[in-house]
């Protein structure tokens, strides 16, 4: 799981800032959103521009240069804080896998290349790379002084545990398979007009036409009845179909005709929610921006149910309720910062507590 991120210089973020997964309170209610001393759920809130987009983007960061899964194409655009590119973007990564602590770090420039990196493991450094010097654990990965070189020069943008994965042979608990496949199942996506999404699939792949190729049309059917309380009659599709049908009286309409954007929005839920089972950490960016607010509750219950850890962003504070999360899994980022709301008030919060009508009393402050 991840435990905990740090990220300085990137975009809007002039200063570090940093998300603390392991620090979560002694909450009764909600022990779901809590896993193995991590916190598993949550949801990001702040005002227009303060930052949650860009710090769910710069959390995937690691996806770009470790996994060959699908990339944002303009991520690098406006990449450093004010387009300075004399700066070097800093990123921090803590996972836990098998009881172990592992601590990832890295600088890129404003191209996105690799300057330095390092790695340590339950507080022992495994290697570090930094101004054209390599500094390596032999007694785990023994190299000639050639390869050393070449590694430390970093002429063709390598990192090294990318080097290390297809180097030497290691056993399937290693920390650094562990690593890439979590990196390999992380999942950034948006569910807004414009589909947009990091990692996990190779491709894009045409909404209509997963459901009819995966015989899941009457899934799909009794997934937008239960979440939603849409009824909708889905005609059996025809041998070579990619587009759903609806028989509206004896007429088939495209579904994409019928069907709201709130709907065109479940959809590429619902396909998500299908390739979840291979996700390890998921972050949907302004999730309900289409969704009715009731809507967007059942959408979370749905999510937060899901064994990966899943994070999410939003505007909408009807979600800021005990009957959902929790104090510690609602987080408000601002002025480049992003602190949970049991850390935002003095007062002591309760199962009892409107949170909502706190947080529209200005009771929190970052």
């Amino acid at each position: 799981m991840l435990a905990k991120f740090a990220v300085k210089n990137f975009r809007g973020f002039t200063d570090r800032i940093e998300l603390d997964l392991t620090r979560h309170s002694n909450y009764s209610f909600n022990a779901f959103a809590i896993k193995d001393g991590i916190i598993k759920n949550g949801i990001i809130y702040g005002p227009n521009g303060s930052g949650k987009t860009n710090f769910g983007l710069a959390i995937f960061d690691i996806v770009n240069h470790l996994s060959q899964k699908w990339k944002k194409q303009d991520y690098y655009v406006n990449f450093t804080f004010a387009g300075n590119q004399d700066l070097i973007v800093e990123f921090e990564y803590t996972f836990i896998f098998s009881g172990q602590t592992v601590e990832y770090a890295y600088g890129k420039d404003y191209m996105g290349i690799l300057r330095h990196e390092q790695m340590s493991v339950d507080g022992k450094q495994v290697f570090r790379r930094a101004k054209g010097k390599l500094d390596i654990d032999a007694t785990i990965f023994p190299m000639g002084n050639a390869i050393k070189r070449n590694l430390a020069d970093n002429a063709n943008n390598v990192s090294i545990i990318n080097f290390l994965l297809t180097s030497y042979p290691l056993s399937e608990d290693n920390y650094l398979i562990q690593l890439n496949k979590f990196v390999n199942g992380m999942l950034w996506f948006r569910c807004l007009e414009t589909r947009e999404f990091i990692g996990l699939e190779n491709t894009i792949t045409l909404l209509d036409e997963f459901i009819i190729n995966n015989g899941l049309v009457q899934d799909f059917k009794k997934f937008l009845d239960e979440i939603s309380g849409q009824k909708f009659e889905f005609a059996v599709p025809a041998k070579g179909d990619k587009s759903l049908f609806c028989v509206v009286g004896r007429k088939k309409i495209p579904f994409n005709l019928i069907s709201s954007t709130g709907t065109h929005a479940l959809e590429l839920l619902y396909f998500w929610v299908k390739r979840m089972n291979d996700a390890t950490f998921v972050f949907i960016d302004e999730f309900d921006a289409f969704y009715h607010f009731k809507l967007s509750f059942e959408v979370c219950k749905l999510l937060f149910g899901l064994d990966c850890q899943v994070f999410t962003s939003s505007h909408n504070t009807y979600l800021m309720t005990n009957d959902l999360l929790r104090p510690d899994c609602n987080f408000i980022v601002n002025e480049n910062k992003i602190k949970a709301l049991c850390d935002c008030t003095d007062k002591e919060l309760r199962f009892g507590h409107n949170i909502e009508k706190l947080f529209r009393g200005n009771t929190f402050s970052v």
